[in-house]
């Protein structure tokens, strides 16, 4: 189940006043696309190996200012608002950002822009998460991979997880988004069947974490 949010006032990018911060209840999940009929973004090869190296090193040449990208699915099919699976390259449609908020996002990270192989009309956003906290329980969850740092089963400690962010890394796994309950619900009552959230921990003992939430 999802963590409930109350009002608290915050700022679009067009400066329109608009809601939802976090109130009670941890949740962390990991988002993808749904396999719901919608175009999706494939990344630039290029881009997406420097934004690698830039999650996981750090390095200010590394950073990336853009994201190219090219759409691919059925040409019928509506552009998603939120169409990129990568686990580290969240991206975003003008309309999500403009109704969620770009302040609250911005507090995670920046926003840079994503060209669009033959779409110019199309505005879409990377959310290049730089809030990186150590929040992860070592003791209890799963170690982590020596490739990539994949950790399949987390434990978060409750008194350091980044409530008020709507997004985060963690230092073991950079490569990696992981997302806020209270911002998945507002993400998910915006874009309806499109996107997919998988569990990664919640504080309620009830709460089923997915099986394999960073497979395909």
């Amino acid at each position: 189940m999802m963590e409930r949010t109350r009002s608290d006032a915050t700022t679009n990018m067009d400066g329109d006043v608009m809601a939802d911060m976090p109130e009670r209840g941890l949740a962390v999940y990991r988002l993808l696309p749904s396999l719901a009929e919608y175009q999706q973004l494939d990344p630039n090869r290029w881009d997406l190996r420097r934004l690698k190296r830039w999650q996981r090193l750090g390095a200010d040449e590394d950073r990336p200012d853009r994201l190219r990208a090219e759409w691919m699915g059925e040409r019928r099919w509506p552009k998603g608002d939120f169409p990129s699976g990568y686990p580290g390259a969240p991206v975003l449609s003008r309309r999500v950002i403009d109704r969620f908020g770009a302040e609250p996002l911005r507090a995670a990270g920046s926003l840079v822009p994503v060209e669009i192989d033959g779409a110019k009309g199309d505005e879409y956003y990377l959310l290049l998460v730089e809030q990186v906290v150590d929040c992860l329980d070592l003791r209890r969850s799963s170690k982590p991979k020596k490739v990539d740092g994949e950790v399949k089963k987390a434990v978060y400690r409750t008194d350091a997880v980044p409530v008020r962010l709507p997004a985060f890394r963690l230092p073991q796994f950079p490569g990696a988004v992981q997302w806020n309950g209270w911002a998945v619900e507002r993400l998910i009552d915006l874009t309806g069947d499109e996107i997919e959230a998988r569990l990664l921990w919640s504080e309620d003992p009830a709460a089923v974490p997915h099986s394999d939430p960073w497979g395909i």
